[in-house]
């Protein structure tokens, strides 16, 4: 049992997040790499949502399922102890002095029996994690199989586009060999002609053989001409160097190793799933550098790679390589915070700035991510109109992708305005020193009069001018105003997520509330 766990919650059945009692089903208990125990449900549905981090001590761990975190035996073996106590010491009857248990089995078999059905379920879960892992490598498999009949068919209409090109080939030197062979004709009369011209000594020799030359004279010329009317065909020619383009680019694309032995790919530790192992294995070859259009297109293969972690968005930051990580969840695709150090090796990459390009537009979609001692991260929607000066900050802010690498990540909240009363809102976004002294401005000075008012919860507004000292800090409301007030400077509005912003206030401590992670959503 776990010490750090037991001064979070004094009742060690129950898991400390849902509160529900631990089974030997959906909610057994299991312990995350930093010591603390949470049922598997709870640690299934986080992984699912969110980047999977303690509640109690909000480590970062990095899992696919729950079945990778060990079960607690020992937790278990605790609360059969503890309920079996509470059964005995309800409805046991007291045992007269002197009598034993003559009947059952011994304790000793009895945790034999124990250890045993521990072993099995423990194998259980494994076979279930590893037929989940067969389940999604037949998928990738099947995948293959099609695009390689997809690619067969498209091969045997090269093949095809082959033979009918050959065909036209043939058609046409058939027609030069005719032609050729009635010139050869056509010469040697023409020669035989000249030679007749050389030896002609009458009259009636002259004028016959005259006739007789126009006469060769005028089928050669035509000859002529209709060669130059039937050479060269522009359909064969055409046809044929546009063939040959392509299958010498199909062929130049093609692995011209005769060897059929696979070049052997160390995969590591042997901890990986079957789908780990395929990503890294793929990983190990030339890897293809994805465009926007991969992303739009989604195909199987691009989704299993982005639920693998497999796919970054990368940015030359001065000297050194900085990258985003881009992610899916609920069928949209999510850019989160740079993050200013190498990216993982084995990984499809794309740029931030062709990201960013595509996302440009009259309004962005940006999230963030709020935790707090004891709770789960939630999610919020924010909707920007980055035809203001305030959101193109607010957007720069929430992807680190300004030349400073200054952004909202790991910003804790600051205060609450109108606590209780119309008008209520939650100040936070100084990046600079985290205690509502900074968060200056990362943007020129532009004027602008673009700016809307709102007196309704869920605006995003700014209390400082966009010239001052503190402009990039940033106010959420989440009561409306009732006597007609209105806020100024609104650049955005809360979409999704108000909940959560309202849950902030009633925390006791406002600055415990941390952005966890924020980033764009793709609207393209």
């Amino acid at each position: 049992m776990h010490s750090t766990l037991m001064m979070d919650n004094d009742k060690p059945e129950e898991c400390n997040v849902c509160f529900s009692n631990y089974d030997e089903e959906l909610r057994r208990p299991r312990t995350l790499l930093c010591g603390h125990t949470f049922c598997t449900q709870c640690i299934e549905d986080t992984i699912k949502n969110f980047q999977l981090i303690c509640p109690s001590c909000r480590a970062e761990h990095s899992a696919t399922a729950a079945t990778q975190f060990p079960i607690n035996y020992g937790m278990e073996a605790f609360i059969k102890k503890f309920k079996s106590m509470q059964v005995t010491s309800v409805r046991a009857p007291t045992a007269k002095p002197g009598q034993t248990h003559t009947r059952g089995i011994s304790k000793k078999l009895r945790s034999m029996v124990q250890e045993h059905k521990n072993s099995i379920n423990n194998l259980i879960s494994e076979c279930e994690e590893v037929l989940s892992q067969l389940g999604k490598y037949q998928g990738q498999v099947r995948d293959w199989k099609t695009q390689h009949h997809q690619l067969q068919d498209r091969l045997y209409d090269l093949v095809e586009q082959n033979k009918a090109v050959i065909e036209l080939l043939e058609q046409q030197d058939t027609s030069v060999l005719n032609m050729t062979t009635e010139g050869e004709t056509g010469k040697k009369q023409l020669q035989t002609m000249l030679e007749c011209l050389n030896t002609v000594n009458t009259v009636k020799e002259v004028v016959t053989t005259i006739e007789e030359v126009d006469q060769y004279n005028m089928e050669a010329e035509d000859w002529i001409q209709k060669c130059q009317e039937l050479f060269p065909d522009v359909n064969t020619v055409c046809t044929s160097v546009k063939v040959q383009e392509t299958i010498k680019k199909a062929l130049d694309m093609m692995i011209t190793e005769t060897s059929t032995t696979a070049v052997p790919i160390i995969l590591g530790d042997c901890g990986f799933s079957i789908m780990e192992k395929v990503m890294r294995i793929v990983g190990e070859n030339p890897l293809k550098k994805l465009t926007v259009d991969d992303l739009r297109g989604m195909s199987e293969s691009i989704k299993r790679l982005v639920e693998a972690g497999l796919v970054l968005a990368v940015q030359q930051d001065q000297d050194d390589l900085c990258y985003s990580r881009i992610t899916l969840q609920d069928g949209q695709l999510y850019l989160h915070a740079l993050q200013h150090q190498p990216p993982p090796t084995h990984t499809h990459t794309i740029q931030v700035t062709e990201v960013m390009e595509a996302l440009e537009s009259s309004s962005t979609l940006v999230f963030i991510d709020l935790a707090w001692p004891g709770s789960l991260r939630r999610r919020l929607h924010i909707l920007l109109d980055t035809d203001t000066m305030m959101a193109r900050q607010f957007v720069l802010l929430c992807t680190g992708q300004h030349q400073s690498g200054s952004s909202y990540l790991n910003t804790k909240l600051l205060k609450v305005w109108n606590k209780g009363e119309p008008g209520e809102c939650v100040m936070a976004g100084d990046y600079q020193y985290n205690n509502g002294e900074g968060g200056a401005p990362l943007l020129p000075h532009q004027r602008d009069h673009q700016y809307q008012k709102s007196g309704s919860a869920g605006s995003v507004v700014s209390q400082y001018w966009p010239w001052g000292d503190q402009s990039a800090q940033f106010c959420i409301t989440t009561r409306d105003f009732t006597d007609g007030g209105q806020w100024p400077r609104v650049f955005g509005k809360v979409v999704r997520g108000l909940d959560v912003v309202r849950a902030v206030v009633d925390h006791s401590d406002i600055t415990e509330v941390t952005v966890v992670d924020c980033g764009v959503v793709f609207t393209f």
